[in-house]
């Protein structure tokens, strides 16, 4: 038998599979030739495009929860998430109420996209990558596994990140009054890249087409088209012509 809540207040679309255990909440919408995993839990009022594809285990809608000590107070309402067309949301994965995700996006296995992010068209969220809340994310950029988005920042058309990229929105480390109403994320400009295992430090801006290098730890801007190398990062040399987005 196939156990399953679907909500009478629901809306779902033509050729639609939903698999075993799944539960779809009220004022649901679903579109047409989606794929529904096993155990899959969708939240109230959330919209999901035509030809969406969403893996074994996910939950998309969430409500977020706040801690006593946390800097973010709760909300009046959130709007629902809506999933566009074409998207393939991989297994495991939660994407918080008050989520854009554009068409033809790729979030993979285990990651977690929070409360009010916005995420471009052909955008590829990789495996475990956290995008925290009240971010803003391009279209075509590739943020691959176990990248770390902090809050309040903004990424932008064209950008890659490659893993462990790791960035942070506070320059007091919880232990000042100073910090509240200081909170500042980072921003990655067009065509921006960051090498494996960066450490990109709050407020930075890395320009467009610029790129930070491997294992570097960035506590200044990044010019355009200008690659930072070491710890602390410094200007190294040129992007090279032909790595330039405009060259590609």
């Amino acid at each position: 038998m196939i156990m399953n809540y679907i909500s009478d207040k629901s809306k779902i679309g033509d050729n639609v599979e939903i698999g075993r255990f799944s539960v779809i909440e009220d004022e649901v919408v679903i579109g047409n030739n989606c794929k529904i995993g096993h155990n899959v839990i969708i939240h109230s009022g959330t919209v999901v495009g035509d030809n969406v594809r969403i893996d074994d285990n996910t939950v998309i809608g969430k409500l977020p929860m706040r801690g006593v000590n946390s800097i973010f107070k709760d909300e009046d309402k959130l709007e629902p998430a809506h999933i566009s067309n074409e998207c393939l949301i991989g297994a495991n994965v939660i994407i918080y109420t008050g989520c854009t995700i554009g068409n033809k996006t790729l979030i993979a296995d285990v990651a977690t996209i929070r409360e009010n992010v916005k995420i471009g068209e052909k955008t590829v969220i990789g495996r475990g990558t956290t995008v925290e809340n009240f971010c803003t994310i391009g279209s075509n950029c590739k943020i691959q596994t176990n990248v770390y988005i902090t809050a309040y920042s903004e990424v932008e058309d064209n950008v890659f990140i490659a893993p462990c990229v790791t960035t942070s929105n506070d320059n007091y480390a919880a232990r000042s009054k100073e910090r509240f109403g200081k909170f500042k994320g980072v921003t990655i400009k067009k065509g921006g890249r960051i090498g494996a295992g960066a450490v990109i430090l709050p407020g930075k801006i890395i320009e467009e087409d610029a790129f930070v290098a491997a294992g570097s730890v960035l506590t200044k801007n990044v010019p355009k088209e200008k690659i930072m190398v070491g710890n602390p990062a410094r200007v190294f040399r040129n992007v090279p012509e032909d790595q330039l987005l405009k060259n590609q």
